[in-house]
């Protein structure tokens, strides 16, 4: 039986890692191919590949969004995809790996000397990797500083100032603990593009400029501007430095690469934050004078970012700045976007089953899964769904999540927590108004898309029935 290595990652560690597993061991099960895949979820690395594992093997499958050590399989027939491309099109990949067309990474098959530059990948796909690389590094800082942060807000808005006849003790030290964790997301996330580029060199110059973004009120755009500046320099003083002698090698790595990347980086930051913060601060101004002058149009905006791409860049865009806003006092925001990020998930959990007609035993059973993955802000789960028939069902998604968001900001709605779904739900200002807002746009989604079903599965039973005698 041959075998197949895969390796598995998305920014968050959550679904898409997982759901890329599930359908490479599903396919490589009706192909009647031996696989091992290595996930690289956000608790860290599972089923991780080993030397022996790399003998006697057809290729290796790399679907993933941020940086999984591609360069320990240099030498063998590698694939390198999208984490996406391997739930929508697992056969596809397992089967150009069992043809030979899978190109040796980092190296020239002697019969085939453009191998090598197939496995280069395009600059605009380096960029994003890099950019997903931080994502999953950066969520938990975010979840568990925003969380206890609204935890806190159960004894009282202003529990934790001391002046507050609200005050409780227990509610403050809470606050405190959250705020250092949420303030330190945008170093985190610097410092993490930083390493995905030119690893522990550029991490230090990174995590510093995040810092000076941070006290700067550059924001994330001032982070991702010193991240990559921070990563790309350090890789190029680090080819500088290689022809160091080696009895230098300590020196270089502790004390002149973080040296003069500190002091660059840095430099560059100062100088470059008072734009950068204008251009922060004028998008989030931008952004929050909509709830109150156009709340309809952010609820388009948001629901469509949100829906665009499940968990994807577009939808990381929307629920960063919500997190950013959270960060000011702002919990309006982050009230729609996680409204709009509830929302797809549930479309699919209620189609399926109020039009089980129009899905597979298998799609009702994935189904009943995404009432689970709705109610927690996951919203990968409606990906299988989405990757099907993207053309219409993402339009379907994004109307949906849109109309949520529009209803959520329309009836000024608080939410000051950045995850957790309708667990949160004690800490939302208006509870029932939210879980309505949702379910309204889950249902319109729910309905447009189970009739499109139903007609399609009609339609097709009429075709291969042909005409009544």
């Amino acid at each position: 039986m041959k075998k197949i290595i895969a390796v598995t990652g998305c920014p968050t560690g959550v679904a898409h890692t997982y759901m890329a597993e599930e359908a490479l061991k599903t396919a490589a099960k009706k192909l009647n191919i031996e696989i091992k895949v290595e996930t690289n979820g956000a608790a860290g690395v599972d089923n991780a590949i080993t030397p022996e594992d790399l003998k006697d093997i057809a290729g290796v499958i790399i679907a993933a969004d941020k940086d999984v050590n591609p360069d320990r399989f240099n030498g063998l027939p590698v694939i390198e995809v999208p984490v996406n491309e391997a739930i929508r099109h697992p056969v596809d990949l397992i089967n150009k790996v069992l043809a030979g067309q899978a190109p040796i990474r980092g190296g020239v098959r002697t019969s085939d000397a453009s191998a090598a530059n197939a496995t280069q990948e395009s600059f605009g796909r380096q960029i994003y990797k890099h950019l997903m690389s931080c994502v999953s590094n950066m969520l938990p800082f975010v979840v568990a500083g925003g969380i206890l942060i609204a935890v806190s807000f159960l004894w009282g808005i202003y529990s934790s100032d001391p002046k507050s006849a609200e005050y409780n003790a227990i509610a403050a030290m809470l606050m405190k603990v959250g705020q250092q964790a949420f303030s330190i997301m945008v170093p985190v996330f610097t410092a993490y593009i930083a390493y995905s580029i030119s690893g522990r060199p550029g991490m230090v110059a990174g995590f510093v400029g995040g810092l000076l973004a941070n006290v700067s009120g550059a924001g994330f755009l001032g982070g991702i501007i010193a991240g990559f500046a921070a990563g790309y320099f350090m890789l190029w003083v680090k080819h500088l430095l290689n022809g160091l002698p080696r009895q230098y090698e300590g020196l270089k790595s502790i004390f002149i690469m973080p040296l003069i990347g500190v002091l660059v980086i840095g430099v560059l930051m100062v100088q470059l934050s008072q734009p950068v913060a204008a251009i922060n601060n004028g998008m989030m101004a931008w952004l929050s004078s909509l709830q109150e002058a156009n709340p309809i149009l952010l609820g388009i905006v948001v629901g469509a970012m949100c829906s665009f791409d499940f968990g994807g860049p577009v939808n990381k865009a929307a629920y960063v700045t919500g997190t950013m806003l959270l960060g000011q006092g702002n919990y309006f925001f982050m009230a729609g976007v996680s409204a709009a990020c509830i929302t797809p998930p549930l479309v699919i959990a209620l189609a399926t089953t109020f039009f089980p007609k129009g899905f597979s035993q298998e799609e009702r059973a994935a189904g009943m899964v995404n009432y689970i993955l709705g109610c927690t802000h996951i919203t990968e789960g409606a990906i299988p769904f989405a990757a099907k028939d993207p053309l219409r069902v993402i339009p379907m998604m994004m109307i949906a999540s849109s109309i949520s968001a529009v209803l959520s900001y329309s009836l000024h709605i608080q939410v000051p927590a950045p995850h957790g779904g309708f667990l949160i739900l004690p800490l939302v200002s208006k509870p029932l108004a939210w879980v309505l807002s949702i379910l309204a746009g889950s249902i319109c989604g729910a309905i447009m898309l189970g009739s499109w079903r139903l007609w399609q599965k009609r339609h097709l039973d009429s075709v291969v029935s042909g005409p009544a005698a």
